[in-house]
């Protein structure tokens, strides 16, 4: 047995195959154990696919640079072949996909061996991770809490030392928000930075890139490599990146003109844990050489915050309604969680025109806020408002529940919005995400790094955005902070 497998991030995993250190057949043999020791606690895997992986190995991994490391893949968005994309939904659970995802060939093609698919999420709606179709998963830092979301399988998974890398997708922060919450990287690329196709067009209406989750810059660098550029059909094609993002980890960026600000753009309130985690972060800037100035782009919160919670009731009310029509049943509530299926109801009430209206105000937002980017490289905030909130905090209240059940029954999302639950939810929706919606909105590429820790030894990730299309300088100041504050040694008490 492979007994030191979980020291390894990615590329060393690959590296130790390549010399004939070790075989692929041990890695993902080692992979397996672990999994299966760590993840009753956690259940960050709801879909082994182990016999898979075996029978990947075994007719051999290739020569990719990625070759017979074991990854996991977040169980929505992409689609493995003849394996169910759960989207933490009840009907889902069981329906076979037929064909691979551009991204998932890619990921097979550069060599990553899928062990499996990791806890999400209904639809991926909420920043944690507390499905009725899957259950909760926990976060290996302190099993009380969530690990966020919609990539918290994958961050648990990959903080526990599951596996070096796992995938994620992040339509409002789905990757940063995991990342923080469990103390390692997650980039979100720049929108159309890697395919979405060819079973979905555009992911909630452009706002939704994947990418990964690891525990080092390069391996996140590394995959980006493998696997971005546009498919077929991509609506928003990037011109082609002919560079080396794992290169640029190694690069140590130029002095950086570089914004910081604490001040929430949705929310209203940051944790003194948060705030103490933020302000040792921009003195580690300030001590590596960068130009601290502190600013940030103008957001009008309460019109942001109601736009964006406009798009994404339609973009659920048409999620539930394409499973309705999928499966041959009417729209039940019982087939959903309380949280999307009350989401999908206040999108039944809003117009067309509403809609329309909504993502104009959010194209206009995005113009300003890239126009902050001229004069700025890098722009700085916390990821989160506090510390990883505890499994069930978030949910709606038993009487909310009943509630949005009386409401499915009578078609009564009109009457949600009438009594203006619309504005209050989307009061509360951004409090502990007051920041990463934003650069879903813009595209432009953010990362959440796991710099940041609190008294009691919880990770407090930092998000930093940088210039559309511009993630070589975001992976240089990565990989800059990396050496500065090492994080990849630092393992949950599990």
């Amino acid at each position: 047995m492979f007994q030191n497998y979980a020291d390894f991030d990615g590329l060393g995993l690959a590296g130790l195959i390549r010399r004939g250190e070790v075989s692929a057949s041990e890695v993902l043999e080692a992979a397996i154990s672990r999994i299966e020791a760590v993840n009753p606690a956690l259940n960050a895997v709801v879909r082994p696919l182990f016999e898979r992986a075996r029978s990947r190995v075994s007719s051999g991994v290739g020569d990719g640079p990625l070759a017979g490391i074991p990854f996991l893949v977040k169980d929505l968005l992409a689609q493995i072949d003849g394996v169910a994309t759960g989207n933490g939904n009840r009907l889902w659970s069981h329906q076979a996909a037929r064909g691979d995802s551009e991204l998932v060939r890619r990921w097979e093609t550069a060599g990553l061996v899928i062990a499996g698919k990791t806890n999400t999420p209904e639809f991926g709606l909420t920043p944690y991770t507390e499905s009725s179709a899957s259950g909760p998963a926990y976060n290996p830092w302190d099993l009380t809490r969530t690990p966020g979301g919609s990539s918290g399988g994958s961050a648990a998974a990959v903080a526990s030392g599951m596996v070096p890398i796992a995938s994620g997708g992040d339509g409002g922060g789905s990757i940063r928000i995991p990342a923080s919450a469990c103390g390692v990287f997650g980039m979100k690329p720049t929108r159309g930075r890697t395919p979405a196709g060819p079973f979905i067009g555009d992911a909630w209406s452009g706002f939704a890139i994947e990418h990964v989750l690891t525990r080092t810059v390069r391996d996140s660098a590394a995959v980006l490599d493998a696997t971005h550029g546009p498919d077929i059909g991509s609506p928003h094609p990037l011109p082609v990146f002919v560079g080396s993002f794992l290169d640029a980890v190694s690069r140590s960026p130029a002095r950086l003109k570089i914004a910081v600000s604490k001040t929430p753009m949705l929310g209203k309130a940051v944790s003194a844990e948060v705030v103490a985690a933020f302000d040792e972060a921009t003195r580690l800037l300030a001590d590596l050489g960068h130009e601290i100035v502190e600013a940030a782009p103008r957001v009008d919160r309460e019109e942001f915050s109601m736009a964006f919670l406009t798009a994404l009731a339609g973009e659920l009310r048409a999620d539930i309604e394409f499973t309705a029509k999928t499966f041959g049943v009417r729209i039940r509530p019982g087939d959903y969680d309380a949280s999307s299926f009350g989401m999908g109801l206040l999108g039944d009430g809003f117009s067309a025109a509403e809609l329309i209206a909504a993502h104009r105000y959010l194209k206009l937002s995005s113009r300003s806020v890239l126009g902050f980017f001229q004069n700025y490289d890098v722009l700085m905030t916390p990821v989160l408002s506090s510390l990883p909130v505890k499994i069930g905090a978030l949910q709606p209240s038993a009487a909310e529940k009943a509630l949005l059940k009386v409401l499915g029954h009578v078609g009564g999302g009109w009457l949600l919005k009438k009594l203006g639950i619309a504005e209050q939810l989307a009061a509360q929706t951004f409090e502990f995400i007051p920041w990463t919606p934003v650069f879903n909105v813009t595209g432009q590429p953010a990362m959440s790094v796991p710099i940041g820790w609190s008294e009691e030894g919880l990770p407090i990730g930092m998000q930093f955005v940088g210039r559309f299309a511009d993630e070589e300088t975001l992976f240089s100041l990565a990989g800059q902070l990396e050496q500065a504050r090492p994080w990849k040694d630092r393992r949950p008490p599990l």
